[in-house]
């Protein structure tokens, strides 16, 4: 092969070398900005953390306290925050929203459950009850009426969700024949910070010896 034909290759082979690098180099700046935006869709730049996108919000039916509500609610809002936020019932308690506290505590069907780890989609059509629904007819029910009797709060921050707690225990099966230690352990998903617990206790088996 003649030195003419080894330097037209090299040539060839050295313009395709840089088309290929120009071409690479006209690029990236759309590929920074690609990758810069997904980056931004995926992680806040400030805290470094995850963004959820935006979910839009959808129609939930409730029924709180025998009355239905019909609310526009992200998918992921918490019982606890359409109590509160959407429908101003402040009676429960958003305390540790971990769902360790017990503060938040709801009934649900009856049957109690930390509102702060329930989302609200998931109580639709289902029959709600909070710390306001349990009195009837302006009088107190006889367990909110025991811990008063029975000084069973100091600050009371934890109370509501302490008497909707109470309030399923009553209805639990062999309430009537429960020990003080049973009492505890049926109770231990409420804190009280105050550490009224004896006086607590007190209130309950008060209710839950009387005659039916």
């Amino acid at each position: 092969m003649s030195e003419y034909t080894d330097a037209l290759i090299i040539t060839r082979r050295g313009f395709l070398q840089s088309a290929l690098a120009a071409a690479a180099v006209a690029e990236a700046p759309q590929l920074l900005a690609s990758a810069s935006e997904s980056a931004r869709e995926v992680h806040d730049p400030a805290a470094g953390t995850p963004v959820v996108p935006d979910v839009p919000p959808q129609q939930v039916r409730l029924n709180i306290n025998g009355k239905d509500y019909q609310l526009m609610l992200e998918p992921r809002v918490t019982l606890l925050d359409a109590l509160r936020e959407s429908l101003g019932l402040m009676g429960t308690k958003k305390g540790c929203d971990r769902g360790q506290c017990g503060a938040c505590t709801v009934l649900l069907d009856g049957r109690r459950v930390n509102a702060c780890l329930t989302l609200a989609i998931m109580a639709e059509d289902r029959a709600i009850t909070t710390i306001e629904g349990l009195a009837s007819g302006g009088q107190l029910s006889p367990l909110q009426a025991a811990f008063i009797e029975y000084d069973a709060f100091q600050c009371g921050y934890c109370t509501p969700g302490q008497i909707c707690s109470a309030t399923a225990l009553l209805q639990e099966p062999g309430a009537g024949q429960l020990s003080d230690d049973a009492i505890r352990e049926r109770m231990s998903g409420n804190i009280c910070r105050c550490g009224a617990y004896p006086n607590i206790v007190r209130a309950i088996r008060s209710v839950a010896q009387r005659p039916a």
